[in-house]
């Protein structure tokens, strides 16, 4: 293991109030060592690494400028905090980063008094900003309100909705834009910097006012014609008439990793007058550490990782993951009919439509930051008659619920749902658990919800899937590699809302669903071993229909029946316990559980250790058929 890094600056740091007292060139210095040492505790924990190494100098200045945290700081989505966890009392424990009992990996209210806003999704900090603007101006407060959202979660429908409603509010709000992709500034250089201390000084302010005032006893045509012309020759400098049309007054680009240029302007910004500012900051993803500046798609989240070499410590992996089998099943479909197309929100790593996009380029859409665009341009691909594969994690396919209900269910299309992260999520915890999917799709009507239990099974989903035309279908999968079972050559079709006897018993019927099925499989040979009985183990296959015929005959030759899967109540086991009360299996006295995860939020720890808090592991199951049935009394 390696040395700690040196941080002489960094060690008389307590709080953000000691930045204050600093000069700059100490400051320029002070970013160097909260590099070092966040690239050091990220070797050891895991975790995101590029989005946090390239705000370093804009989270020194942001601290060294503001009273935070009376002036509240907003990071949008959270990922890049690490930094600023680093600089607001929490440097002692940066090393438990996304480990059990240890700092989330995002910001997080219930963590510390500079965490105002808790984020893990995108694009909800100029939302929450302008709230707390507002809320400060009814209070009759003078604090700053400062969010930093990134040029990737501007893509999303919300930022710009909050924007409008900020560019017509007299609020004061700052809100910095990370651009971190050159995807909207030119070059940075010194005239830009130069331009934007211009823009954001008092002189410039104040004379902007003077004409404003000398503008308004003109003429209306005259009137509007003044603001157009400096609107426009700002926006020729500089590139901010996107911003300047939704009413901000636009500052930048500025060099984000020069604290010469950021210090000055954002003194500049702090002491100015009413109204919605907007802080260009062009920011180098990865900056300082070589491995993440080549490659920053790989070193946005990484493993743990050897900080000489940059070489991530990855386990030789048992299985294939259930995202690379996805993959592989929609390819093999898709070489078979030219209609399936696969539509990703910002994701296509993560959901393994990159390598289908290699594949089929002209096939393959990444809309951004944008679920709810996302699912009805699929709705629209499927009303022309194509087969849209619609790929989004559990969590985010949250923000794209209406549309699910509007556009694609209500209408009975054929958009096919791959669902992934679907269950617990492990170290990055509550905000990205793809624990509710269940519950808010099993209460639509017209849909299919499949849940493989194992890797061969999701290659039959993804043949069933695109075989069925006649309305909207859904696959649900976890996080993480397979069982390890054979792969098939080819995916199946199966026939919809038919589960499948894995193990003939009496007495009790342990039902599982996806990820439950194998640990229900453990439980049954345990019950086995210790008690001498003889469970029947079933895999459900689907959520949604249910298997209706399986369940009655379940239900007249067993005592109990238990369902179990991973997910949050009011879903799959809801859905049974439902079945079961109308067809009057509960007058006659069989004994019905469900097992689900509890209500509450799980936080951030390793999968097994948030599997045994949920009560979802094989001990779990077992302890209740032998509560339920009297076993060794």
């Amino acid at each position: 293991m390696s040395a700690r890094p040196v941080t002489p600056l960094l060690d008389g740091i307590s709080s953000p109030k000691d930045l204050k007292s600093l000069r700059l060139e100490e400051l320029v210095r002070l970013a160097d060592e909260v590099r070092a040492e966040m690239i050091d505790a990220v070797s050891t924990t895991g975790g995101h690494l590029g989005a946090g190494l390239g705000v370093v100098e804009l989270t020194v200045a942001l601290h060294a400028v503001f009273d935070t945290p009376d002036d509240r700081l907003i990071w949008d989505v959270g990922h890049q905090c690490y930094p600023h966890k680093i600089l607001t009392g929490r440097r002692d424990r940066i090393r438990t980063l996304r480990q059990g009992g240890g700092l989330s990996g995002f910001t997080n209210r219930s963590e510390s008094p500079y965490d105002p806003f808790g984020a893990g999704h995108s694009s909800t900090s100029i939302s929450a900003g302008l709230g707390m603007a507002v809320g400060r101006d009814l209070a009759g407060r003078k604090n700053n309100v400062i969010a930093v959202i990134g040029d990737g979660a501007m893509s999303a429908g919300m930022a710009y909705e909050a924007m409008n409603n900020a560019g017509a509010a007299d609020s004061r709000l700052i809100v910095i834009l990370n651009d971190n992709d050159m995807s909207i500034a030119p070059p940075v250089g010194a005239m830009s910097s130069y331009l934007s201390r211009l823009l954001s000084s008092k002189s410039y302010v104040s004379f902007r006012h003077i004409a404003k005032d000398i503008a308004s006893q003109l003429p209306a045509p005259f009137t509007r014609a003044a603001k157009r012309a400096e609107e426009y020759a700002r926006g020729l400098m500089t590139g901010g008439t996107l911003f300047e049309e939704m009413g901000f007054y636009y500052v930048g680009p500025i060099d984000g990793h020069r604290l010469e240029h950021l210090v000055p302007v954002l003194k500049n910004v702090r002491d100015m007058g009413n109204g919605p500012v907007l802080i260009h900051v062009v920011t180098q993803k990865g900056k300082g550490y070589p491995p993440a500046e080549a490659a920053a798609d790989k070193y946005h989240g990484v493993s743990k990782f050897n900080v000489v070499t940059g070489a991530q410590h990855k386990g030789t992996p048992n299985a294939p993951s259930y995202t690379s089998v996805f993959a592989r099943a929609l390819m093999a479909e898709a070489e078979k009919d030219d209609r399936i197309v696969a539509l990703s929100a910002a994701m296509p790593g993560g959901t393994g439509l990159d390598k289908f996009g290699e594949k089929f380029p002209e096939r393959t859409f990444d809309v951004g930051i944008a679920e709810q665009h996302a699912v009805t341009f699929a709705a629209g691909l499927a009303c022309e008659g194509y087969k849209p594969f619609c790929a989004i994690y559990s969590t985010f396919l949250q923000r794209g619920y209406d549309q699910v209900v509007h556009d694609v269910v209500l209408q009975n299309l054929p958009v096919r749902f791959a669902i992934d992260r679907a269950g617990l999520v492990g170290a990055d915890g509550a905000t990205h658990h793809g624990t509710f999917d269940l519950a808010y799709l099993s209460c639509l009507p017209n849909l299919v919800i499949m849940a493989p239990s194992d890797e061969a099974e999701l290659m039959h989903a993804v043949a069933t899937a695109a075989a069925h035309d006649s309305g909207p279908i859904a696959i649900r999968y976890p996080r993480g590699e397979g069982v390890g079972v054979t792969l098939p050559d080819a995916g199946e079709v199966l026939p919809i809302g038919k589960g499948v006897v894995l193990r003939d018993g009496q007495r009790v019927a342990l039902v599982g669903l996806g990820t439950m099925v194998q640990t229900c499989l453990q439980a049954a040979e345990e019950l086995e071993t210790r008690y001498g009985l003889s469970a029947t183990v079933v895999d459900a296959r689907f959520a949604k229909p249910l298997d209706t015929a399986l369940f009655d005959r379940l239900a007249t030759s067993h005592e109990a029946l238990i369902t179990i899967e991973e997910g949050s109540s009011g879903g799959f086991g809801a859905l049974v316990m439902g079945w079961l009360s109308e067809a009057g299996h509960l007058d006659g006295g069989l004994k019905v559980r469900t097992m689900t995860l509890p209500d509450h939020f799980i936080e951030h720890d390793t999968p097994a250790n948030q599997l045994a808090e949920g009560g979802l592991t094989a001990a779990h199951m077992v302890e209740k058929v032998v509560r339920l049935l009297g076993l060794g009394q």
